[in-house]
């Protein structure tokens, strides 16, 4: 009795067509929101209204200063 061995070439065309579909799946989704004249910009999240961080001077020893 054999035992059957793996076909590693099927497996790696398996794999390489899922690819090749998630890749053009992706692409699709790009073009389709790019043509998509409805859509928002990506906009991030950031509060213009916030106050700035105060500026962070760096440690000067006495007598360097400018």
């Amino acid at each position: 009795m054999h035992v059957a061995k793996p076909n590693f070439s099927f497996q790696k065309r398996q794999r390489e067509q899922a690819k090749a579909a998630k890749k053009q799946d992706k692409l699709a989704r790009r073009a389709e929101r790019a043509n998509d004249p409805n859509a928002e910009p990506e906009i991030p999240d950031f509060d213009f209204n916030a106050p700035a961080a105060p500026a962070v001077d760096a440690p000067t020893e006495p007598g360097t200063e400018l």
